[in-house]
């Protein structure tokens, strides 16, 4: 066998098994270079394609669990009372300020003078009380000083009643003494004139002495007695003056007690003007107002209803403040913070808004329901759960106020 021959037969036994030369992909893409071409620029278009739209959708975070949402105020009757007047229809636009509904003001407008007459009493007592703390302080003052007088006046009547006792018991004495004297020259003259040893003039010269004697020691007597009486009531006098002096010290006391009297009255008088505001403040809630711009919905107060306080009468819907609630899936939030930028597609109308990411809500929609899910069970299964995420739009989009709360909108977020 030659070597030629070698060479053939080992060719086909190794290359038995194998794909002929030229036949294949590689084969056919050999005989056809447009089609490979053609592969080669298509593999590059799809890996292009594909790195641009990884780095189109890696950016952006996007859900139609999302809705339009708002303020809806719930416009009550703070008074009860009879619906005089209702303004308003359902699906009105109003302007802040605007009258809605008039109750019947009759009631309260008694209360408010029945208040207004207290509190004009209660200031005119509380300046009765103010002008009597001044009157009893001075009247005080000037009682204390004149009751030390009067204690002074009367000890010193004491002193000159203690004195004229003195001196009248002194007198008494001297007469006491005087008559003892004439007495027994009277009775020695009486032995002498029955010896006729004397006149008789002389006698009844003595015997008119004996008895102008006798009637001093009574006249001392007498006074004597009645300076006893006049240290008594000067003594009388004198415990009267101190008995007003312990009186007038009590000043103090007084003051307090008129002071007193004054914190009374303002308090009542305090009392007197919360219950004039509170009445004040009743009259005006018999008209009922809107708190601002909006839409009137769910009226529910007719003319002449009688309603009580706090019965709802109709809702108020501000269309100026809307927002974007997405409840986006927590998968979605790991790139997602307040502040990024954000495009709404409205259902409604097919329009776009723009805005931005205002805050993600602190818990999952779930835990806010009525029911919660519990998942400590033994069949727990794993679901994704969504937090809400509030998106504000950028002002002076929606002038004519077209969104509503309620729409459904397909927010994107744009997280990088």
């Amino acid at each position: 066998m030659t070597p030629a021959d070698e060479a053939t037969s080992g060719g086909s036994e190794t290359g038995g098994a194998g794909p002929r030369p030229g036949n294949g992909v590689v084969g056919f893409l050999r005989r056809r270079p447009r089609v490979a071409r053609a592969l080669a620029v298509a593999a590059v278009v799809i890996v292009v394609g594909a790195v641009l739209a990884w780095r189109y959708f890696a950016v952006r975070e996007s859900t139609d669990d999302a809705q339009i949402d708002g303020h809806i105020a719930p416009i009550a009757a703070r008074v009860g009372g009879t619906v005089v007047a209702v303004n308003v229809d359902d699906n009105q636009e109003v302007a802040a300020g605007t009258v809605l509904v008039r109750l019947d003001d009759t009631d309260y407008k008694l209360a408010l003078q029945r208040a207004e007459a207290d509190l004009a009493e209660a200031q005119a007592v509380l300046q009765a009380a103010r002008e009597g703390v001044p009157i009893t302080t001075t009247t005080t003052a000037s009682g204390v000083s004149s009751a030390a007088a009067g204690v002074t006046r009367a000890a010193a009547g004491v002193a000159a009643s203690q004195a004229r006792l003195e001196a009248a018991e002194a007198h008494l004495r001297e007469a006491t003494a005087n008559d003892t004297r004439v007495q027994r020259d009277l009775e020695r003259l009486r032995q002498l004139v029955e010896k006729d040893e004397i006149s008789r003039q002389q006698y009844d010269a003595a015997v008119a002495a004996a008895a102008s004697a006798q009637a001093g020691v009574d006249a001392a007597r007498a006074t004597v007695v009645e300076a006893e009486h006049a240290r008594t009531q000067a003594q009388d006098a004198l415990l009267q003056a101190w008995a007003e002096l312990r009186t007038a010290h009590t000043a103090p006391n007084q003051v307090a007690v008129m002071r007193a009297r004054q914190a009374s009255a303002e308090a009542r008088v305090q009392q007197a003007q919360a219950a004039a505001l509170q009445a004040r403040l009743a009259l005006s809630y018999t008209t009922v107002t809107t708190p601002s711009d909006g839409v009137i919905s769910r009226k529910m107060v007719e003319l002449g209803q009688t309603v009580e306080a706090g019965q709802p009468l109709l809702a108020l819907v501000p269309l100026a403040d809307v927002w974007v609630t997405a409840n986006f899936k927590e998968t979605q939030l790991r790139h997602m913070h307040p502040g990024q930028r954000a495009v709404v597609e409205v259902d409604t109308y097919g329009r776009r808004y723009t805005g931005r990411v205002d805050s993600i809500a602190a818990a999952t929609g779930a835990r806010f329901s009525l029911l919660p899910p519990e998942n400590a069970t033994g069949n727990y299964v794993k679901v994704v759960q969504r937090v809400p995420v509030k998106i504000v739009l950028d002002r002076g989009q929606d002038p004519k106020h077209l969104l509503r709360p309620g729409m459904s909108v397909v927010p994107t977020v744009f997280t990088r």
